[in-house]
């Protein structure tokens, strides 16, 4: 149909037979989809894949991209991901370094330091000059860092006009920071500003003592950010020494995903990794010992009380991934429906939100149920998540449970796929944590071929509700026993997650 604007008639009852006109051809239009059209408003025959009834979607996945991941390394020893990508003029780079937190030593939050200063300044360009000159190309720069990884990243129209002067400058930016001193201070400033706010978000100091519990002389206890008695004494010299170490060519994963040949992403890989210092990658980091279990208290002046309960869980290359995952969206780690939800807020009303989550590392990461209640209802809720995780490592998921979860995974993984930001993001895991090329279709395979037999033993394998590590965080006050259970809660539920 045209673009072009239809005349303004004068006369109403000719304007409204053209509006129900153009509404019936596009009725009669069919979608523009490479799946099935929407069935015609005519009396014709209608075509073999028109879609009847939205019945004919339940238990099949959406289409999702088919991935053709090639690798490579550089001369300088980075490993290199790439997919091909030609349907917009763009493209996106992602360097993942082991330089995460867990690399700090003793100078906690050196990591995240040393990544913040990438961008404040390189040879002839403070923080001003290379932020305008990424916005002047349409290009965006971002960077993190995180226990076990740092990342720094890029997205660049893909015409060499463009490309070429943002990719020169994300190199400087990565390569080649100068780590200012005025910069240096003022992030410094910063990050004291942050530790100050802690003070006064309970749920952020339970979340610290949490991981020092369960990790105690191991990196990962530690916060990426430090501490507010670390982070003064980090010098220049540090984070220059760090950066040539951690940032080294060899210690880095290069993902590139978009409107590129091999040849172009090759010399883009190449002169990336060429600006990096040299040098080999890093030692992972050992594995967390097993830690004790019980409970600690934080007195905090709320009318809520935060809750965490965690214990190791499992590493990013355990065999066990799919089933613990699929598990775990069962308990807790979807919306509504998860028995935490069902039985902690939709029955009872003593909470506005409760998950659970595997957050598999390097080395073997946490597992975790964190929810917030009513403070006077504390040890009642703690109670009854307890018994609702002793009951579901006993009996297992239910075959409903199970196809439920099957069902809702089928459809949301194609979003892993569907831009190529997400594709990057993908690309850098694969390649960070060392994963076959068709992890994404494993995955996929083995997830909707368990059974309720399989995700039983593989949560008992790796949890036991008598091991938890729990930390709260709320007001001692006494305690009033929980309501019963019902399908209509008498009050609304408390607990509104903390920003």
């Amino acid at each position: 149909m045209s673009e072009r604007s239809a005349p303004r008639y004068t006369l109403i009852g000719l304007g409204l037979l053209l509006l129900i006109g153009l509404l019936a051809f596009f009725l009669a239009k069919p979608a523009q989809s490479d799946n099935a059209a929407q069935p015609a408003t005519s009396t014709a025959a209608k075509p073999a894949n028109t879609l009847q009834s939205l019945a004919e979607l339940d238990g099949k996945a959406p289409s999702r991209r088919q991935l053709n991941i090639q690798t490579w390394n550089t001369a300088e020893g980075a490993r290199v991901l790439f997919v091909e990508a030609r349907e917009l003029p763009m493209f996106d780079l992602r360097l993942t370094f082991a330089a995460g937190s867990s690399q700090d030593g003793d100078a906690l939050g050196l990591a995240t330091l040393t990544n913040a200063m990438l961008n404040e300044g390189v040879a002839g360009k403070d923080v001003t000059a290379i932020a305008e000159g990424f916005e002047g190309l349409g290009a965006d720069f971002g960077n993190g860092a995180y226990r076990d990884m740092a990342v720094a990243s890029l997205r660049s129209l893909s015409a060499a006009d463009k490309r070429e002067p943002a990719l020169k400058l994300f190199a400087e930016v990565v390569g080649k920071p100068t780590f200012p001193q005025d910069a240096l201070a003022r992030i410094k400033n910063q990050m004291q500003a942050g530790f100050e706010y802690q003070k006064q978000n309970p749920g952020k100091l339970a979340g610290i003592e949490l991981f020092e519990r369960l990790y105690g002389t191991h990196p990962y206890a530690h916060p990426s950010d430090g501490t507010a008695k670390s982070i003064p004494p980090i010098t220049l010299e540090q984070l220059r020494a760090f950066h040539a170490k951690a940032y080294a060519a060899g210690n880095t994963v290069i993902a590139l995903v978009g409107d590129l040949s091999r040849s172009d992403a090759q010399a883009i890989a190449a002169q990336v990794s060429a600006a990096l210092p040299k040098g080999p990658a890093l030692a992972k980091v050992a594995q967390p010992s097993e830690p004790k279990a019980g409970a600690t208290h934080i007195d905090f002046a709320s009318k809520q009380t935060h809750l965490m309960l965690a214990q190791l869980g499992i590493d990013r290359n355990d065999p066990d991934y799919a089933a613990l995952s699929l598990g775990n969206q069962i308990l807790g780690g979807g919306t509504f429906g998860t028995r935490l939800m069902s039985e902690v807020r939709e029955k009872r009303g003593l909470t506005y939100g409760v998950y659970s989550v595997f957050s598999p590392m390097q080395v073997r990461g946490p597992f975790m149920i964190n929810l917030q209640t009513r403070a006077e209802l504390s040890e009642g809720t703690l109670k009854l998540v307890q018994d609702i995780l002793a009951d579901y490592l006993k009996s297992g998921p239910t075959q409903q449970e199970l196809d439920d979860a099957k069902r809702e995974l089928a459809g949301s993984f194609p979003l892993s796929n569907a831009s190529n930001a997400s594709i990057v993001g993908q690309l850098g895991a694969i390649g960070f944590y060392n994963l076959p090329l068709t992890w994404l279709e494993d995955y996929m395979q083995q997830s909707q071929a368990l059974t309720t037999e399989q995700v039983k033993a593989a949560l008992n394998k790796h949890l036991a509700a008598d091991k938890m590590v729990i930390v709260t965080a709320g007001p001692s006050v006494p305690q009033k026993p929980l309501p019963p259970p019902t399908d209509k809660p008498a009050e609304q539920p408390l607990g509104v997650p903390e920003h």
